[in-house]
């Protein structure tokens, strides 16, 4: 009986996101992926029963770690408008310093929406990473909106709204060859620009 190991498991997960992003998720296969690890697909498949399964953990692993850390990092005990703007600013810096300066990552975004028409890449994707980060938020708005610091609005929509406004002015990178990494002020510069009309427009009235 053959042994799995986490450094295989990454070994796999690498190759893989290479062959995704050079085929896209209807292109590759399990068969091709075997062949490149110079192995064969029963040991693939002892670590991802599926092709789907091997793209999630491509997707958190390369494409939304950030994600998953920034989430991790927002507070759940948040007590004051202060406390909340300062965590959603934090939690804003995490998503866009790999969005804006991890090329790995960037290259998954853009096989996502090249394969999001005609296959599941995109609704595996979203599961992967976002729709997590969207309920956190959101919990963490909800509870704010009960003490009367914000609006009383849908937390789901303003969590969404508010990574929006996070990501609106480097949407346009994932269009372009290869666009320059951003410094740290600037990205701070971008996620306070977001914050303050995120706020702007949850301010109870």
């Amino acid at each position: 009986m053959k042994v799995r190991t986490e450094a295989r498991r990454q070994a796999i997960i690498e190759a893989a996101a290479e062959l995704f992003q050079e085929a896209g998720y209807e292109g590759a296969s399990m068969n091709e992926l075997a062949k490149r690890m110079g192995g064969s697909k029963a040991t693939l498949y002892g670590y991802f029963p599926s092709k789907e399964e091997l793209f999630g953990a491509v997707v958190r692993t390369v494409a939304t770690a950030h994600l998953f850390d920034a989430t991790r990092e927002l507070p759940t005990d948040i007590v004051g408008r202060t406390a909340l703007e300062m965590a959603l600013i934090h939690f804003g810096e995490r998503m866009l310093h790999v969005l804006t300066n991890d090329k790995k990552a960037l290259a998954v975004y853009r096989m996502v929406v090249a394969e999001a028409g005609r296959s599941d890449a995109g609704q595996l994707f979203h599961d992967a990473g976002p729709s997590e980060s969207t309920a956190v938020l959101a919990s963490v708005l909800e509870s704010a909106m009960a003490r009367g610091e914000i609006r009383r609005v849908d937390a789901t929509v303003a969590a969404r709204q508010y990574t929006a406004l996070v990501t609106a002015e480097v949407s346009a990178r994932i269009f372009q060859r290869d666009p320059p990494p951003l410094s740290l002020k600037e990205i701070q510069q971008l996620v306070a620009r977001a914050a303050d009309l995120f706020f702007a427009g949850m301010t109870p009235r």
